[in-house]
Parts: C-alpha cells; structure tokens; sequence
C-alpha cells in the first residue's frame, strides 16, 4: 500500500493552531491551574502566534505572492491555507478575549489585582499620572509626522504604536502622525508606587503604558488639536535567510540579518475595531498590507506582556513550588567524574536538577587533569554559567572547543555575544556546516587518570540553558561509553574540521543516517508482528511531519504492530484510520511543563532499543540539521524512560488525543486521575528504587 491518499495527512500549520488551540485551553480551563498560571498561559499563547506568523505564515505568504500552486501532501494550495489559518485564528483570538476579559479580569479583581482605565480615575490621580508622564515616560517617546515633508516612518517588528489624527483647524486637512509605545519600559504600569497613588488598602493597580500614553498626548503635541488616537500593532517576516557561500563573515552576517528583521515584510497588521477607515487605509497602504492580514481586535494588542503578571508575589494564585532531585550529588562518589565512571547517570529535568550539567563543566573548568572540553551550544540563554565556565576553562590553558549554532532563531543576539567572549579568551569557536544547523546537545570532556585518557560524554535532549532546564522535560545522559566516545569524537571532527565522516557506530546522525535507521527499527518491529506479533513502538517528540517516516508507521499498523506516539505539538499523521492507522494511537501532554524531550522505543522482540536525544520526526529535523539520537545501554535506565512514557500514556488530565478526523479530544477520566507531570514531581523514591534494582 502506498498511503498517498491526502485525506491520510494533517495539514501543518493547521495542526499546530491546534497545538495552540490546546495551550489556550490551559487557560480557559478554571479548574486547570491557579489563576496567575492560566494567565500565563494567555501569554504563552499570544508570543506562540506571534512566532508562527512570523515563521509559518510569512513562508506561506512568499509562497502565495511568487504564485505557487502546489499543494501539501494533506492536498492544500498556500491560498487555502491563508484562510484556513485566518478562520481558525479570528476564532482563536475571540476566545482569548473572552477568557481574559470576562473570565480572568474580573477573577483577578476579587484576588485584588485591579486595570484602571485612566479616563476612569479622579482628576487628582489624573494629575498624579501626567506628573509620572513627564518624568519617566515623555524622555523616551519619539512624535513622528507624515505628511508631504515627512515620510512614512519605519515601524520595527513587535511594535506597538498608537496612530493619531490631528486636526489642522487653518487647512481643515486631517495630519497624521505615529507614536511608538517604546518596549524598553513595562507594558504593565503598575501605580501603587507612584506619588499620589499610596493607596494602603492591599490592591495591586496596573494601567496599560499605551492607556496612559494616549492620555497625556498633549504634552508630545503641545498646542495641536489631536482628534483620535488609535491602536495598532504589526508583526514582521522574521525568518532571516543567509546565503552561506557569500557570507564570508558568519557573524557580520547573522548581526545583519538581526537587523534587517525588525523591518522584513509585514505578515499582520492588529488594529482595534475602532479604527477608522481612512487610517485603516492608510496603514495598509504605507505598510504593504492586504486586507487578508488585517486582524480587528478588541482590547489590548500583544497580550504576550501579561506574563509581567507572574512577578506579582501572590503564591496562592501560582503553582505550588517544587525542590528538584540531584540524585548525582546523593551517591556516596567524591565528584561527578567518579559517579558517571560507576555506571550510566540519567536525570530527568525539570524533575532532577539541571544543576549536576551546570557542576559537569564547572569540575571540568578548575580540574587539573581535565585536558579538553568539546561542546555544542545551541540556546544557552543571556546569563550562561556554562559559558562562564567554558571561559574559566580556556583561560586556565586547557583546549576547548565550542560549536555555537548562531541561526539558534530568536537566540542569535546572545549567542554571537558569547562566541565573542569565547574566542576573546582563547576559546576554538566555530560555527558549524555550510547549510545545515547545529541543533545536536553535545559534550565530550577529556581526563586524565593514571596516565590514560579518559572520555566522559553528555548527550541530552534539550538544550544547555539552566532557565529552560526548570521548565522543559528533557533528559540528560553522562556516559563513559567508547562506542559513543569514539562517534561523539568523529562528529565534533566533521564540524569543526574537514572531517567527512559518515560512519557511526552507534550514534543516529542526521542529514546521514537518522531517518534510515528509524524507519529500519520500524519495519523490524512490522517484522517482529509478522512472526510473533510482538511489535511494540513508542515514540515521544515535539512533532512528526516526515512523510516518509509516518508511511513507514502506517505500514507498521497494518502488520500489527501497537504504535503509542507522545506528540506536543504538529502530528500529520491521522490515527485509527481503518485498515491504516487503527493501531496507532497519539496524544498530546500540555500542562505546567513544556514536553520537550524525545524518546524513541522499539521492543525488538524483547532486545529493547531506546534512543534518546535532539531530534523530532520533520524534514528540517533528518534532512537540514546536525541532530543526534543515542542509544540506551544500561538496561534499568531503558526500564526508567520506558516506566516514564508509560505514565505519560495512561494520562487522563493533562493529556490529549487526537481521533482518525484529526479532532483533539480531553480524555476521560471517570475513574482515578492520572496527571503525568504531578505524579512525576511526587515519584522521585520510586525512580530511586529502579536504579538500585
């Protein structure tokens, strides 16, 4: 059977405004979180469309503008595909709205955490509030005309600004001009602090900047009539292409690129429904914007800044707080060295603490018979102390080498500050191969012990950033393992010499050998069924978009064998299909922590396989990165991540299925709760007890 059939496949983009869908419900759910955490989510909500239009639909948009018809292997055309996203989008935005406004709102304000409006508030508070203009707001505001002496101003992307109409009572000509609501100050103004408003009854206040901007215009156009002010909001192509055979400077380039994206193509245009149509026009025009990507949107624009709201210290309205593991630090050894030469270390964050990672490089950093510490550096975050202990490392003489990806997207600006400050201390920076991203999570560290070398590994599946280890699940494997030194060693040779190698014994390589050798697992285990129907698979990604992969999965069902797939975010692939997928089940997790790790199981027959590591199942994943996926040796670690996928199988609160139509659907839970993540916080005794087995 071929499974060419386009009603087999889940549109893309359309599945990931289901993903979306799904973070919003975290929200709208007034038994899923405290109220701060479903306020979160609003705003987790709002930053991932943003992304999305600036990534997803600005491709999209290239593509319908340079007039391509093809369609997806799903059988969309990019036009039907724009409107498609609109519908869904429009939809999403109203209940996003009537969450926060009619929901959460009000919520908050019985909890004491009030919006003002400023056109509400006493003259005397109205006095106090243009006194705080003045000082701490005015100094940074910047008034732009347009008119015939006055060009069009540029508008970076992410701006908000507020468009104002000024009336000229000598030319009776209605003038223009555009204030830009400036990111460097709090979206969120919170008053209790300012001079008039010490009010001493508990109520935290807030006004939103631009409220307050638009109510003190006057003191930017003194003497001017302003007859309107009107919100808006752009969002920008933000994809930056780099041509790599002409960019003879990596890092000039990607400093370029950096700029250029604040002023790429707009993709959308968020005005309020009160705009008129003469500005309404007028934007459009000056922006390049078809009324396609115009969204008409009540109430506040950018919603992502209400994460602002999390630094309120209210406990009883956040998650209660939890003490990570380190169950490295608990074993009787005198350093982390000693403990991972005894055996195979797994940590599960944000479970286990991403502190023994942090203390990893550290001991290498002032140990005397470390000699060399080789690492790949992807997201690392703006206060890294993996950085600074891979300097401290270089300055003490020892070799360090680091492959920073500077297309990390969105993570550029910190990574070419750190690449400098490496190679200013002496560092080997390089920056990966031509065309392909470096998203592999690497570390080989070289040791002397009785006047041998001794090479200890981490492999993980997320990336080197202590921030996200506190919010993502991802794993973490140290190893002494040779077969995984030995290939670890030979990739680091390819990307940062001229190394071809193509030959791993045990690592899975992408663009080289990772697809193969996944879809060979997969029809072994199709094999397996035939003979003893005994295929078992596993799978938990961020998503699964290949469609050589997902036909070699369907096939897979149609021998027998029982595929579970964990997948956070885009799934193409349609389960309980009849005769196609009915042996395939999805579910999607989304609760407190983003699941980001990624598990591939295979039964094989008893002889269980588990690979652990960087890569999802999407053709920039196998085809256009330098991703790995390393196996499990140790039998009781492979029993612990199978024990893990397992509990996240038999979740019923946090998790989602998708049916044959592609529909997400909460699962029932009648009878005992099951909350994956929960559970994972309170199983740290049981996870003990596996590893002493």
């Amino acid at each position: 059977m071929s499974f060419l059939d386009s009603s087999h496949y889940v549109n893309r983009e359309l599945s990931w405004l289901h993903f979306n869908q799904r973070v919003l419900e975290e929200a709208l759910d007034p038994e899923a979180h405290p109220l701060l955490e479903r306020v979160k989510f609003i705003s987790i909500f709002s930053s991932n469309l943003d992304e999305y239009f600036m990534i997803r639909v600005a491709g999209i948009e290239d593509q319908y503008e340079a007039g391509v018809g093809d369609r997806t292997i799903d059988g969309h055309t990019p036009s039907e595909q724009l409107e498609k996203i609109r519908t869904m989008v429009l939809l999403q935005l109203s209940q996003r709205n009537r969450c926060f406004y009619l929901d959460l709102v009000p919520a908050l304000k019985l909890e004491g955490i009030e919006f003002l409006r400023v056109s509400e508030l006493s003259a005397t508070k109205q006095k106090a509030l243009s006194l705080y203009f003045r000082r701490e707001i005015y100094p940074v505001l910047t008034p732009l005309a347009f008119d015939t002496g006055h060009p069009f101003p540029f508008m970076s992307n992410l701006s908000l600004n507020l468009a104002i109409e000024i009336a000229d009572d000598e030319t009776r000509i209605l003038k223009f001009a555009r204030v830009k609501v400036p990111s460097i100050l709090p979206r969120l103004v919170r008053v209790n602090e300012i001079r008039g408003f010490e009010d001493n009854d508990g109520i935290i206040r807030y006004i939103w900047l631009e409220d307050l901007i638009e109510n003190n215009l006057a003191q930017l156009f003194p003497k001017i009539r302003i007859t309107r002010a009107h919100l808006f909001r752009l969002i920008r192509n933000a994809d930056v292409e780099i041509e790599e055979d002409e960019a003879g400077d990596l890092l000039k380039t990607i400093e370029k690129g950096i700029r250029s994206r604040r002023y790429g193509k707009v993709v959308r245009l968020d005005i309020t429904p009160a705009m008129p149509v003469p500005v309404r026009k007028l934007l459009m025009k000056n922006l390049g914007v078809a009324e396609r990507n115009v969204y008409e949107i009540d109430g506040a624009l950018g919603l992502g800044s209400l994460m602002e709201l999390l630094k309120i210290e209210r406990p009883s309205l956040k998650d209660e707080p939890y003490v990570q593991n380190n169950p490295i630090e608990e074993q009787s050894t005198p350093d982390i060295f000693s403990a991972i030469k005894a055996k195979d270390q797994l940590l599960y964050h944000p479970y286990d603490s991403f502190q023994p990672v942090v203390d990893f490089i550290k001991q290498a950093a002032i140990d005397p018979d470390v000699l060399s510490i080789k690492q790949t550096l992807y997201r690392v975050g703006s206060n890294s102390p993996i950085v600074k202990a891979l300097m401290m490392a270089a300055e003490a003489g020892k070799q360090v080498a680091v492959l920073v990806e500077l297309k990390a997207r969105f993570d550029e600006g910190n990574n070419i500050i750190w690449a400098r400050a490496l190679e200013n201390v002496g560092a080997h920076v390089a920056y990966g191969l031509p065309g392909l991203k470096t998203h592999a999570k690497l570390t080989l560290i070289v040791r002397r012990e009785q006047k041998k070398l001794k090479r200890y590994l981490h492999l993980g599946t997320g990336n080197y950033n202590p921030a996200t280890g506190k919010m993502y699940t991802d794993y973490s494997l140290f190893t002494v393992n040779e077969q995984l030194a030995n290939d670890v060693a030979e990739l680091f040779n390819a990307l940062t010499g001229y190394s071809k190698h193509t030959e791993y014994r045990k690592l899975l390589v992408s663009p080289i050998n990772t697809r193969k050798r996944i879809i060979e697992m997969i029809e072994r285990e199709a094999e397996w069924s035939r003979k003893e129907s005994k295929g078992r698979i596993v799978m938990k990604m961020n998503s699964l978009v290949d469609a050589k992969t997902i036909r070699a999965l369907y096939s897979a069902s149609c021998e027998g064998v029982k595929i579970d797939l964990i997948i956070r975010g885009i799934c193409c692939l349609k389960p309980g299909i009849p005769e196609i997928s009915e042996n395939i089940r999805v579910i999607s997790v989304i609760g407190r922590f983003l699941e980001h790790s990624r598990a591939y199981y295979f039964h094989n027959g008893g002889k269980e396989e588990l690979f652990l590591g960087s890569a999802d199942i999407m053709q920039r994943n196998l085809d256009d990165r330098v991703e790995t996926l390393f196996p499990v040796f140790d039998k009781s670690i492979i029993r612990i991540v199978k024990t893990d996928l397992d509990l996240i199988l038999s979740d019923n609160v946090k998790a989602w299925e998708m049916n044959a139509e592609a529909i997400y659907s909460k699962i029932s839970n009648e009878g005992l709760k099951v909350n994956s993540q929960a559970l994972f916080l309170t199983r740290l005794d049981q996870k003990k007890n596996l590893i002493s087995q």
